[in-house]
């Protein structure tokens, strides 16, 4: 509890005038001092101010970005949740000043985060609130900043409320009218169409009859064109391993947008699209810290994915990681592994690098950069960033040179234009190396 400046001011200004009173012999100058000295012997007798208990509930504590959602702000004197007899004891609070503390990404939908109440004794208010949240993350919500005085205003009494209710706010996803196709398939049934020859749906060629082939796989126009017996040889149907491999040891940002954050909203959206084809979908964080998830399917594998995905963030380091971290585990045989990354860190760089060298089948997404850049105040700022955009060129063709799909993607057209351009480009490689 701390004085309030009007306790002082009031005190010195009746002191001032009954000291003047007195000097000069003036009465008069003492009934200017009464009031003063009036409201300090009733407000020093009032009760003191005591603290409060702030806490918030919100409705759902998984959301997507950009909803709105309902909160419930409690508030109540301190001990009134204690025993049977603390409510008698919790004294009335004539004038309570409270700010909610919203981290960024959240804000309140309509008016202020700032109250002014006044609890009875024993009160508690309950406030509803509604709270949109515009930027993926986890967050725990509750912080509070508050002040209680007395009536007169004499002392007052500042504390700080620490939250304690989880948010995750999920990035949102698009929809994507076609996905890359790996260039193998896993053992599994799914519905994809392998390249291998076996049981399935989806025609081949004809070859001729062995023994033990089935009847009803016999292709009757075939035989009696070459009056031989002839079968068809289909493509069955599998499933394919995808790891997301998110780069994470640096972005560019601006005000609150970043190319991590661009990132992340197209992980999500790929992990949602293949998982939907029921391939198997894993998870790899490389950068400062390094986090994995293992190739899955289904909805637990979704929500994984996406917890995972919220806790993304960039770590400053300099150890240098290669690809020998990862535990083998998580980067599966055939596997296509489709890296999302700004091509700003030589480590992030040197483990994909690494990831093609040992034969798998990569594309990379680069999340552009230069939008978040600009060429600068004079000619030799200008000059710099067209020898950054060259040697971002010269990175981009060494990927290429290795048979690896480079797209650029800068947020501002539709991801599905993206992946439509790697599928145009490994269409083309295969056709020329045909």
């Amino acid at each position: 509890m701390r004085r309030s400046p009007k306790l002082v001011l009031y005190g010195a200004l009746g002191g001032v005038f009954f000291f003047l009173a007195l000097v000069l012999g003036r009465p008069e100058l003492a009934a200017l001092g009464a009031p003063f000295a009036l409201v300090l012997v009733v407000g020093l007798s009032m009760p003191r101010p005591s603290a409060v208990e702030v806490s918030l509930a919100v409705q759902r504590e998984r959301v997507l970005e950009g909803d709105e959602i309902e909160a419930e702000l409690s508030v109540r004197p301190a001990g009134l949740a204690g025993a049977a007899g603390a409510a008698g004891a919790a004294a009335r609070i004539p004038a309570l000043y409270l700010g909610l503390v919203l981290p960024p990404g959240v804000k309140p939908a309509a008016g202020e985060s700032t109250l002014v109440l006044a609890l009875e004794q024993g009160e508690e208010r309950r406030i509803p609130l509604r709270l949109i949240v515009d930027h993926w993350g986890g967050y725990r919500l509750g912080d509070a900043v508050w002040r209680t005085s007395d009536a007169a205003g004499l002392a007052f009494m500042d504390g700080y409320s620490r939250g304690a209710s989880p948010l995750h706010v999920y990035p949102r996803t698009e929809r994507l009218r076609a996905l890359i196709a790996p260039l193998e398939a896993q053992l599994f049934a799914g519905n994809r169409v392998s390249r291998a020859r076996g049981e399935g749906i989806e025609f081949a060629e004809t070859r001729p009859y062995e023994p033990g082939d089935r009847p009803r796989r016999i292709n009757w126009r075939a035989t009696s064109m070459r009056q031989s017996l002839h079968v068809n040889e289909q493509h069955p149907e599998r499933n394919s391993d995808v790891v997301i491999f998110l780069d994470t040891f640096a972005e560019a940002r601006r005000r609150d947008e970043s190319t991590l954050n661009l990132a992340v909203r197209a992980a999500a959206t790929l992990a949602q699209e293949y998982l939907s084809t029921r391939d198997r979908v894993g998870f790899v964080s490389f950068g400062a810290m390094v986090r994995w998830l293992t190739p899955g399917a289904g909805d637990v594998q979704r929500y994984r994915i996406i917890e995972a995905l919220v806790d993304t963030e960039i770590a400053f380091s300099f150890a240098w990681r290669d690809i020998a971290t990862l535990p083998a585990r998580s980067l599966t045989p055939q596997a296509l592994v489709i890296a999302l990354t700004p091509l700003l860190d030589e480590r992030g760089m040197g483990a994909l690098l690494d990831l093609r060298r040992r034969g798998f089948d990569l594309v990379i997404v680069e999340i552009s950069p230069l939008a978040f850049a600009s060429d600068g105040r004079d000619s030799l700022d200008a000059l710099a960033t067209r020898f950054w955009r060259l040697s971002r060129d010269a990175v981009r063709f060494r990927f290429e040179e290795l048979g690896v799909a480079v797209v650029e993607w800068d947020g501002q057209a539709p991801l599905a234009a993206a992946i439509e351009e790697v599928r145009s480009s490994r269409r083309y490689a295969r056709s020329a190396s045909g």
